[in-house]
């Protein structure tokens, strides 16, 4: 075990110059398999451990409510494990944690390294700061289970395929969880800062955040959906996904965790290369930052996009879920609804703006980390590279969903599309995904097609046609 929050000490107040460590969370909310933690406190030497956390203005208030009210609730739940010790400052971490750190004497901040663009260079100048003060800032672990910049080929280059990577990964191998360490003296200077009030979500329904939640759906996976995944992860109608994407985007549960678990077993093998796409897509980002906004591949950057009164209009219908193709209006209306969406149904959704509105990726993107939960940049921004062929993937482009066929095939009786779009719900089986095909498919209200799929399918490849040539990257 690791460590618990019947193992936490109360707080000491008078400590004065006892505290000798501060452990600065950002996205590894647990306490639980933590190396940063660990060695924080390992640090401390048994004076306590302030552990911080700092609300940063700059991208907490421009992130989405849904993604600001997970992200409360997760702080609830590990302030709570901490026995209401977690201390929250809202400010620049640039200032609030150097100050913290000077106040209360620590010679040491422990963090998991972050390696997203903004989070990395942040990383930098704090440390910069805190050696003026002769504080070091000491990272040890990171959200990954093997750190972006890790995995490498033969000739020292990285990857840009997935599967090669996969294998050098699994070659490469990872650390098992973290040990237990002494139960921890946690210590607050303050009462520290009132945390924001939680958005209004309207309707919005969010899971139980926190460690011990992560731990309780990974279990549940484990005994329900874990045999099945293989086989029933692309179907949105059924519970057969894990659900730990936003678990892990806040590091409430560790993957290396999860790979533990999983052991060597060829079964789990499916379920082992998605933890793998998500640490690929983060070792992509780390290599290449400049495309958490821009093309990997720069062909794409000339392609050429709708604008216009039209191109707006369309573009409202496929955020409202729209668009009169059924599957594809579920995934934006469960996307609403509980600011997370079936991974296969993502795929769709994108495809559809993409290729058949002819509408940028990048608006896309930036309306799913408005609204999802588990919005995480590399993911997101690679995710939707993928999709629109400027990205990893070989040769993508030629990859046009069919939102029809989709929708017959992985959700054969139509029950996620009635689900999400109550228009339907009248009509039986797998007709919900044909409603123009019944004498009373619209007679609820429900929209025609804004496009014809095979007519803009034939459009997005002609288009895709002008800006073929060698790859390019820079």
């Amino acid at each position: 075990m690791g460590l618990s929050a019947q193992a936490a000490r109360p707080s000491t107040s008078g400590y004065g110059a006892l505290v000798s460590s501060v452990m600065w969370f950002r996205r590894d909310l647990r306490l639980q398999d933590h190396p940063a933690l660990l060695e924080a406190a390992n640090s401390a030497e048994g004076s306590g451990v302030v552990g911080l956390f700092v609300i940063d203005p700059e991208f907490f208030e421009p992130a989405g409510t849904v993604m600001r009210a997970y992200q409360l609730d997760a702080l609830a739940a590990l302030n709570e494990s901490m026995h209401g010790n977690l201390y929250i400052r809202i400010g620049d971490p640039r200032v609030v944690v150097p100050e913290v750190a000077t106040r209360v004497g620590a010679t040491s901040v422990h963090i998991s390294a972050d390696f997203e663009p903004a989070g990395h260079t942040r990383d930098i100048h704090i440390e910069q700061l805190l050696g003026k003060a002769g504080v070091s800032l000491v990272r040890t672990g990171s959200p990954y289970a093997v750190a972006p910049g890790r995995v490498l080929k033969d000739d020292g280059t990285a990857y840009r395929v997935y599967t090669p990577f996969y294998k050098a990964w699994l070659r490469h191998g990872w650390r098992a969880p973290a040990g237990s360490s002494e139960p921890i003296t946690w210590l607050k200077p303050d009462s520290g800062d009132v945390m924001p009030a939680r958005p209004d979500l309207d309707g919005t329904l969010l899971p139980a955040a926190g460690e011990l939640a992560a731990q309780a759906r990974w279990q549940e996976f484990i005994a329900a959906g874990l045999a099945d995944y293989a086989d029933m992860r692309d179907r949105p109608d059924i519970d057969g996904t894990s659900q730990l994407s936003g678990y892990l985007r806040f590091g409430e549960i560790h993957p290396r965790t999860l790979l533990a678990d999983l052991g060597d077993e060829r079964g789990h093998e499916v379920f082992r290369k998605e933890i793998a796409w998500r640490e690929f897509y983060a070792d992509v980002l780390w290599h290449n930052p400049r495309t958490e906004t821009e093309y990997l591949d720069l062909r794409f950057s000339q392609m050429r996009y709708d604008t216009g009164p039209v191109a707006d209009s369309r573009w409202q219908a496929w955020c409202e879920g729209r668009t009169g193709y059924p599957i594809v209006d579920a995934g934006m209306r469960q996307l609403l609804r509980e600011g997370w969406m079936h991974n296969r149904v993502r795929m769709i959704t994108a495809s559809f703006l993409i290729k058949d509105l002819h509408l940028e990726w990048t608006q896309g993107a930036q309306w799913f980390m408005q609204h999802l939960r588990d919005a995480d940049v590399a993911s997101n921004q690679h995710g939707w590279q993928w999709t629109a062929g400027c990205g990893t993937d070989a040769a993508p482009y030629f990859r046009v969903f069919n939102p029809v066929t989709q929708g017959l095939k992985f959700d054969v009786n139509g029950d996620y599309v009635r689900a999400y779009v109550p228009e339907l719900a009248h009509l039986v089986g797998a007709a919900v995904h044909e409603p123009w095909k019944s004498d009373v498919g619209y007679l609820h209200g429900y929209p025609e097609r804004i496009v014809d799929h095979a007519a803009e399918r034939d459009e997005a490849l002609a288009r895709y046609e002008q800006v073929r040539g060698p790859y390019q990257a820079r």
